[in-house]
């Protein structure tokens, strides 16, 4: 088997073709929608192209996964959750939505990530299990701290609402006069 070998810089490339089937181009193999969250979990950089087209199916192949996860156990967002994202599809907000959903979602990593890197100098204790079970002890905190931050995005959420409503009329109060059209002069 012929492996092509990831350029610097450069997309590991899935394609899929009409049969449903995907095709990683760097291995040369066939791989299935679990192979591809390897690769998410594995923070690996990937692209899922449709095979004829060229056209770009990461987002289908991503959403894929997390219904499959869904559906699989314990589902991250509760149908009151997806019931409110879905009503933003078509709002005025979709965008900010949207920017604020990828934010959030960061400051919820960096937390993560920070706690991980206060936990790696405890040797054996750092390990998932470990922290699977430090984090059911520590379960009523962890929800306080979290419900905290996110008491502190929706105020913060609220009060950008707010002063956008109040500059609705930002334009409206410009110290100028508007030039008269050409039919209004004569």
């Amino acid at each position: 088997m012929v492996t092509r070998t990831k350029r610097a810089g450069e997309d590991r490339l899935i394609k899929k073709y009409p049969n449903r089937r995907l095709y990683d181009t760097q291995t040369s193999t066939y791989v299935t929608l679990s192979d591809i969250k390897g690769l998410v979990m594995a923070n690996e950089v990937f692209k899922v192209i449709d095979a004829k087209t060229d056209e770009d199916l990461t987002r289908n192949i991503l959403l894929q996964i997390i219904l499959e996860e869904e559906a699989g156990g314990a589902p991250v967002f509760s149908s009151q959750m997806l019931s409110q994202i879905i009503r933003f599809y078509g709002n005025s907000m979709q965008g900010l939505m949207g920017n604020y959903l990828e934010k959030t979602m960061q400051s919820f990593v960096d937390i993560h990530n920070k706690l991980g890197d206060q936990t790696k100098g405890l040797g054996a204790g750092s390990t998932p299990e470990a922290w699977s079970q430090m984090m059911n002890l520590q379960n009523p905190l962890m929800q306080g701290l979290m419900g905290n931050y996110m008491e502190q995005s929706k105020d913060l959420f609220v009060k950008m609402q707010e002063q956008l409503q109040s500059s609705q009329n930002l334009f409206g109060n410009f110290p100028f006069t508007p030039q008269p059209t050409k039919s209004e002069k004569e």
